[in-house]
């Protein structure tokens, strides 16, 4: 029988997708160990937004949380998503914080970590697959799935290729989009099988209805794994539904690992937790409905709304058409890069301006600047000469690694923390998000000091 591993999303990019990652701990340790008992090959719970979430929001320590969920797992693996030299940041950091900040999440209970570059410029992923590797972790290397003149197969191809010669472990093709067709999804998987020795993974989005025919194409390509999300958080702008998608690959003959029964009992857990979020507001029906727009568009979901709000706030939705027809050519401009995140903000803000001020790069924002400075890595196709003209004048982008001219920082951040910071976990948390990680130190002192006066007076 051939093996599907079934990764579980619902810790992390389901509620992310769904409800901008607000679920907190509490709401789900209770069914920890009835995931770990499901059989699947990994469990996605951490990186993405959840560390910024953690802090920002949820008020909790997200290392904290990464082995408090691994105290529960004894037969499951846990997944993060990094981005690369970004780590879970947006921007660049050095390379003495990503050795750290990849090792200690290893150390702290990770086992697998998808690691990818919003260019697909692997320099910018090498020294985190480095030393994952060295602490003992699976590196997942990722091509960031687009559609452009460019991107075809052979580039595609070119970019596993380097992925295997990184050393990882395994290769995910990451469609943050939900923009892969079931055709597109087949031929890429069968060209990277055909020309690397990796497994390969596919990730996807049911944000424009292809998710679950992609993912039935991804299996008869040969696919060796896919990401889902128990039922009641699946669909729309998350992934298809882990339920479904076992019951169908079962019939076509494949091997799932995982016991249904357990799978109910999962998403029968989770149905009053997504409840309360819809009572309170922060799970949006909208999140749920299908979204053919990014086919024509080429803009994924969660872009989509965000340049609703922007034109709301500006009192302009009636532009909306304008800065979706403008948002491809600010793409092509740029040379084509893949719209994840950052550079999917960093468009589609582009292109709001350039509609909103009535003149085409009148105003252009600090980080396309940069980026075309060369400072987010190697644009995948050539930048328009009169946008790069504008910006650099007369000189020239750089084409070294940009992390190879940052200076060491944890050390600096230690010294300036002092005895705020109670682990190296503190240090990075705050190198990452030093605005969030200071207030939450602050709350999580006075937690404490609160505390121990209850406690001397009792």
């Amino acid at each position: 029988m051939k093996q599907m591993h079934i990764t579980e999303t619902v810790l992390r990019d389901a509620q992310q997708s769904l409800i901008a990652t607000r679920m907190p701990f509490d709401d789900f340790e209770a069914v920890l160990d009835d995931m770990d008992k499901a059989g699947y090959h990994s469990i996605e719970c951490w990186g993405g937004a959840t560390f910024d979430s953690c802090l920002r929001y949820l008020h909790e320590d997200p290392w904290e949380r990464l082995r408090k969920i691994k105290s529960h797992m004894k037969n499951t693996k846990l997944q993060m998503l990094l981005r690369g030299q970004n780590l879970l940041g947006y921007h660049h950091y050095s390379d003495d914080t990503v050795r750290r900040f990849v090792r200690r999440s290893v150390e702290n209970g990770m086992d697998i970590i998808r690691i990818f570059d919003a260019l697909n410029d692997m320099r910018n992923i090498e020294t985190a697959v480095d030393e994952c590797l060295k602490a003992g972790g699976h590196a997942q290397g990722c091509i960031c799935y687009t559609l452009s003149p460019i991107h075809n197969l052979e580039m595609f191809v070119s970019l596993g290729k380097q992925i295997e010669a990184l050393g990882c472990n395994s290769l995910c093709i990451k469609d943050m989009a939900g923009i892969m067709s079931p055709q597109e999804c087949y031929d890429l998987v069968t060209a990277l099988r055909k020309n690397i020795k990796l497994p390969v993974y596919v990730h996807t989005h049911a944000t424009t209805g292809l998710g679950y025919m992609t993912y039935l194409k991804a299996a008869e390509a040969g696919a060796a794994g896919i990401d889902c999300a128990t039922s009641c958080f699946s669909g729309g702008t998350s992934q298809p539904a882990t339920e479904s998608l076992v019951y169908a690959l079962a019939q076509m003959g494949f091997d799932c690992g995982v016991d249904s029964k357990q799978l109910k009992k999962v998403n029968d857990f989770f149905l009053p937790v997504k409840d309360k979020f819809s009572a309170n507001g922060l799970f949006d029906p909208y999140v749920l409905s299908t979204k053919t727009d990014a086919l024509n568009y080429q803009i994924p979901g969660g872009m989509l709304s965000n340049l609703v709000a922007q034109l709301k706030a500006q009192n302009a939705i009636d532009k909306l058409e304008a800065v979706l027809e403008e948002t491809p050519r600010v793409r092509e401009d740029m040379g084509y890069p893949p719209l994840v995140t950052p550079l999917s903000q960093m468009v589609g803000v582009q292109a709001t301006v350039n509609v909103l001020l009535g003149e085409r790069y009148k105003s252009i924002g600090k980080e396309i600047k940069s980026y075309i400075k060369g400072e987010y890595g190697k644009a995948p196709g050539k930048i328009a000469p009169e946008l790069a003209k504008k910006v650099l004048g007369d000189e020239q982008p750089m084409t070294g690694r940009f992390a190879d001219t940052l200076k060491p920082e944890f050390e600096e951040a230690k010294a300036y923390l002092g005895s705020r910071a109670r682990s190296e976990e503190d240090v990075l948390s705050y190198i990452a998000f030093p605005q969030q990680a200071e207030q939450y130190f602050d709350r999580r002192d006075q937690t404490f000091t609160a505390s121990y006066s209850f406690k001397e007076v009792g």
